[in-house]
């Protein structure tokens, strides 16, 4: 099988070495004739930088390659939001699209398809931080913001930066069977499939309160009074403004309900409490405004797809939280149980 990873100046390594590895780690399990070949094709032949500073060998240009590449992956980079390419790069790569197998992108790799046209009524996902912009910049694409990969037919998309290895997982089960991609896993030392989707490693609240000060005020005002049951015309008379005034700014400038608003930073101190501290679950409930402990394991659930615990493991920097491994392989034991959706 053909394929093209597709790398600018700027892009990041890993990026580009994550769906590497994947297949490179495929391939010494497949037999010569069912190998991946792997490319990669930029703008010109020669030497790409990173991100990192790091150096791509690049050993053909897009236009020198001619041949119809069976699987072809868009890499990203802090920069290629702003990054327009060229008429003829776009042409080439709109071909190679409508005749691969797959196509698809690693990250903010996104943005290059929305210029191609080729994310105009899919389902798509990209980094957390560059959802909302890939979303205004291409209105007629569906974005879905907390996915670590999705597929829409041909076209496949991945979140951010390492999500490419979550991808080209995928890829190798759909391609080779759920073993061989458990095989890669284990050999990557990874999860076969994460729990929960990207909300987990965004940062913490900001929508709305540096735009209006009313949205900076309330915020201070649940952050202070967190564990208080609180009512928009509490949080009304707490900025000092009437409830109608109240509920068209919040509307305006927070873009979510008042009752969403707190539940969010609710759930932001939590993170916080769960990532800083060692208190017990019902204790980090009721200091940031749950009736529960089962209230607030309902509302991560739903919020960012894992549970309090789990986000405890995942993000609390102590070596008794993290999870554990397999002392034989050194592999996640969840990498050897989890299954695809």
């Amino acid at each position: 099988m053909k394929v093209a990873i597709v790398v600018f100046d700027g892009v990041q390594a890993l990026d580009v070495a994550g769906p590497l590895d994947v297949f490179a780690e495929a391939n010494a399990n497949l037999s010569e004739h069912q190998r991946y070949e792997v490319s990669l094709v930029g703008s010109k032949a020669g030497t790409v930088t990173c991100s990192n500073g790091m150096q791509l060998s690049v050993p053909s240009a897009f236009a020198d390659s001619l041949a119809q590449f069976d699987m072809v992956l868009v890499a990203g980079g802090p920069t290629l939001p702003d990054y327009r390419p060229t008429d003829d790069f776009l042409k080439w790569l709109q071909t190679q699209a409508y005749g691969a197998t797959r196509f698809g992108s690693v990250c903010n790799g996104a943005f290059v398809l929305g210029h191609a046209g080729l994310i105009d009524g899919k389902q798509v996902t990209t980094h957390w931080a560059e959802a909302a912009r890939l979303a205004r910049d291409f209105p007629l694409a569906c974005v879905q913001p907390d996915r670590i990969f999705i597929r829409d037919g041909r076209l496949f998309t991945s979140a951010g930066v390492t999500a490419g290895i979550d991808l080209c997982l995928s890829l190798v089960a759909e391609d080779w069977g759920h073993e061989m991609a458990v095989r890669v896993a284990k050999r990557l030392v990874v999860y076969i499939q994460r729990e929960g989707g990207q909300s987990q490693y965004s940062p913490y609240i900001g929508a709305g309160k540096d735009d209006n000060p009313i949205i900076g005020k309330v915020h201070q005002y649940v952050t202070e009074h967190i564990t208080d049951t609180l009512s928009i015309e509490q949080l009304a008379t707490a900025v000092s403004v009437s409830r109608r005034t109240f509920s068209r700014l919040f509307a305006k400038y927070a873009k979510v309900t008042p009752s969403a608003f707190v539940e969010q930073v609710r759930v932001d101190t939590a993170r916080k409490l769960l990532e800083d501290s060692d208190a017990p679950l019902k204790t980090v409930a009721f200091k940031c405004g749950f009736h529960s402990a089962t209230q607030m394991r309902t509302t991560f659930a739903r919020r960012l797809n894992v549970t309090p615990k789990q986000y405890r493991q995942r993000f609390r920097g102590t070596v008794e939280s993290r999870p554990r491994t397999d002392t034989g392989t050194g592999m996640l034991v969840a990498a050897q149980s989890a299954s695809y959706s």
